[in-house]
């Protein structure tokens, strides 16, 4: 405990504010399970959860969705009417962002509501006073501390009878076209583990539980389609990797199975098989992203897959659960390249990469700053997902790891360079291990100061906080090595709005931000902009990097003019919408500057001609004045990006202050290891007395599934976090014990509407009308 409060006070006392470079910090109480994070803006990241029991309330009933200040580490609740279990979400060209589909309504212990809707759901409940959100499409306007979050303005409209798909869509893939549209690609009708029936007699519709097709928001006129691509990979092809390519088709990847398809006409073309028939979609869930498009690389998109699973397709089941003990199967290390367009008009194909330090499931890439890629959470073994047995466990009560599916929960990071040579392109040295254990329903995020969000966690039906894999609200920082610079550049200039296109303009990074030559840290200066996305189930859907082009002119009191270029004339490689914008001196980024790109409405985007520009001029003798390191030295403490000025005074602050916190202090470690006591893990299901599910688990087995297991160890964990220290999984195999049966999966009967049929509410609706429902402050709806 006085470890703890001594490490606090030189916190309070330090330069170093921001964090140690490798390590992890608290990030507060997310009040709902983090299923789902995006950044709204410089302030504020916004959190989703599945409908369900949560111990905060709003308006009456349990909260699914909170908002998360950057700057107090508190959150604040928001109410959403309809169940947004798994859907799928993305950011709009005017810097709003929306959520597609979900599930019908639940009950406590993820029953059916009690209002059936006649079609094996409900549309409604009344205990947790949800709506059925499978058609649902949510649109938010993202809001500052200097708006009042108690008005509509800053809400989330949510009317399925106003805004709605054509189609119920669960665990659909979403993805912004050239013109900020968004295409949505395939999904299940009401749930499942995997998306087919065994046997699968039926890969189109699964007897009206598979949706097949696609349809575009805002529809304008197109009615939901057919998607042969989704037929084709029946069962492996929830949350379909899509990647809009730069000639405007789109890299569609679904279980083994890799196309290109093109929108306009709904041609496919087909591409190789995944190597080594690693499934990399969910409920496998590989880390994928795309890698930082350079001028360098032409901005030629190139994507990489790791991680996921190599199990046999007899064992992955059907829609009620998997035919193995999932949690023994370990994940692949396995990690491919793939450069759907390349320049030189050659076949594509899949490249072998570096494997991954270890395997992992639910692994998470999020692309950093300095253009490496940073991989969080997931587990060793297993898969995504929940249920109460699997095709060789039949009962819960011998189910190990309760609902969860996936063990071994990998706490460490790890860093993955692009650029590397092959061989050494994979590192974890001096990253901390968290205790948190991330699996399924866990979600990650680049944040402003470049710092990244995790939270989430949560492989129950419902909230279980004494489950060995509990629902899981708290938050944690991770600090990449780039947090080891003393100083942090602080440049001027910055645009609101990027165009495709046209004039360049300057950037200034004074003197201050940097040290050493001046030609050298203008020589190692990038200007970056950065989609972080929208996160859930290990997906970062829309995540981007582009590298502005630039070139440079060296001032004589040591300052840097950036003359730096649009974005490349084709919205195709960087679709319209919200952006943040970094200058990366020396591997050290500033913090993230807001910016519009394109726009900011969904069109035609106008386009200009390539920016022209100048030389870049040199000037010998110029240094910069900055104290200390400004490059990436993973020994140092970071201020970060807060100034001199601002942390000598701070620092005298914190000493002024620190005699009467410290008895506040302690105060506060006594109550939190009181209610850590209190809270112990315990091997019992909190919630084995409520009612099963109503729907009958079936499946056929195949071939005896024990001969591919290999073996593997769990790891147990800590529910307290120690940011302190890295801390190793202990080896404890406990089991949990519990006579409870619960059905989180239920099969859809065979009478849902034609899945081809323009049926549902019209989505005519113009997204931007919809929203002026909230006034809003800038041209384009957003606030800054």
């Amino acid at each position: 405990m006085f470890a703890s409060i001594l490490l606090l006070v030189s916190w309070l006392a330090s330069p170093a504010i921001a964090g140690k470079a490798g390590s992890f910090a608290d990030g507060g109480n997310t009040s709902v399970s983090a299923m789902m994070m995006f950044v709204g803006n410089k302030d504020k990241v916004y959190i989703i959860d599945k409908a369900e029991g949560n111990a905060a309330q709003i308006n009456g009933h349990p909260a699914w969705g909170a908002v998360w200040d950057f700057n107090t580490h508190q959150t604040q609740l928001m109410d959403i009417k309809t169940n947004v279990f798994c859907a799928s979400g993305m950011h709009l060209p005017n810097g709003s962002y929306v959520t597609f589909g979900g599930n019908g309504a639940i009950a406590p212990g993820g029953n059916i509501g009690s209002v059936p809707n006649g079609q094996g759901a409900a549309s409604y409940d009344a205990t947790y006073q949800d709506y059925d959100g499978s058609k649902s499409i949510r649109v938010l306007n993202p809001c500052t501390d200097s708006d009042d979050f108690t008005s509509s303005d800053c809400q989330w409209f949510d009317n399925p009878d106003v805004l709605s798909m054509q189609k119920k869509r669960w665990y659909s893939a979403a993805e912004p076209l050239g013109d900020g549209s968004v295409a949505l690609i395939g999904g299940f009708v009401n749930g499942g583990y995997i998306n087919r029936n065994t046997p699968n007699t039926d890969p189109e519709l699964e007897g009206g539980a598979a949706e097949p097709t696609y349809e575009f928001y805002p529809a304008n006129g197109r009615n939901a389609t057919v998607m042969q691509f989704m037929i084709k990979t029946s069962g492996l092809n929830a949350y379909a990797h899509t990647y809009l390519m730069s000639s405007g088709k789109m890299l569609v990847q679904a279980n083994i199975s890799t196309m290109l398809w093109d929108p306009e006409s709904n041609t496919e073309n087909a591409l190789p098989d995944m190597p080594g028939s690693v499934a990399r979609v969910y409920p496998a869930s590989g880390a994928v992203a795309m890698l930082p498009l350079t001028p360098a690389n032409n901005y030629t998109p190139t994507v990489i897959f790791c991680g996921g699973s190599d199990m046999p397709d007899h064992l992955w089941g059907n829609y009620s659960f998997p035919n193995t003990d999932t949690w023994l199967y370990p994940a692949s290390k396995d990690c491919q390249r793939l450069t759907p367009e390349p320049l030189d008009g050659s076949a594509p194909v899949y490249v072998q990469d570096d494997d991954m330090i270890e395997g992992r499931t639910m692994g998470q890439f999020i692309i950093l700053p300095d253009g490496k890629l940073l991989v969080v959470n997931g587990g060793l073994n297993g898969t995504a997902g929940y249920a109460t047995n699997t095709g060789t466990t039949l009962s819960y009560s011998q189910m190990p790891f309760g609902m969860s599916l996936a063990s071994g929960p990998v706490g460490t990071p790890a860093l993955y360079d692009p650029n590397a040579p092959a061989g050494s392109r994979w590192s974890n040295a001096g990253f901390q291990t968290s205790n948190i254990a991330r699996l399924y329903h866990s979600s990650a995020i680049l944040l402003p100061d470049a710092s990244v969000l995790i939270a989430g966690s949560n492989p129950n039906v419902d909230v279980n906080l004494t489950a060995y894999f509990p629902t899981n609200y708290q938050a944690e920082i991770f600090y990449p090595d780039y947090f080891s610079g003393t100083t942090r550049p602080v440049p001027s200039g910055i645009p609101s709005n990027l165009s495709y296109g046209g004039n360049p303009f300057d950037i200034t990074v004074p003197a201050t931000s940097y040290s050493g030559s001046s030609n050298d840290a203008a020589d190692n200066t990038t200007v970056v902009v950065i989609r972080p996305g929208w996160t859930t189930h290990g997906m970062n859907m829309g995540q981007r990097f582009l590298q502005l082009n630039n070139t440079y002119t060296v001032n004589s009191d040591g300052s840097l003019t950036l003359h730096t270029a649009q974005m490349p004339p084709n919205p195709n490689i960087f679709q319209p919408g919200p952006a943040m914008l970094f200058v990366v001196v020396n591997g050290i980024p500033s913090n993230g500057t807001f910016v519009i790109v394109g726009s900011g409405s969904i069109e035609t985007q106008p386009t200009g001609a390539a920016s022209v520009l100048p030389d870049s001029v040199r000037l010998s003798g110029a240094s910069g004045s900055a104290n200390g390191s400004s490059d990436n030295d993973t020994d140092t403490a970071t201020n970060g990006g807060v100034s001199h000025t601002a942390m000598v005074v701070g620092s005298v602050v914190a000493a002024i202050i620190v005699l009467g916190v410290i008895g506040g202090l302690i105060g506060v470690c006594v109550s939190r290891r009181r209610r850590a006591a209190a809270q112990k893990n315990t091997s019992s299901y909190a919630m084995r007395n409520a009612p099963g599910g109503s729907g009958a688990l079936s499946a056929v087995y195949g071939a005896d599934s024990s001969k591919a297991l290999r073996s593997s160890d769990s790891s147990a964990f800590s529910l307290q976090p120690d940011y302190n220290h890295s801390q190793q999984w202990s080896g404890s195999t406990a089991n949990l014990t519990g006579d409870g049966r619960l059905s989180p999966y239920h099969d859809a009967p065979p009478y849902l509407e034609d899945s081809r049929g323009p049926h549902g509410m019209s989505m005519e609706l113009d997204p931007y009308a919809t929203q002026s429902r909230m006034s809003t402050s800038s041209p384009h709806g957003r606030r800054y």
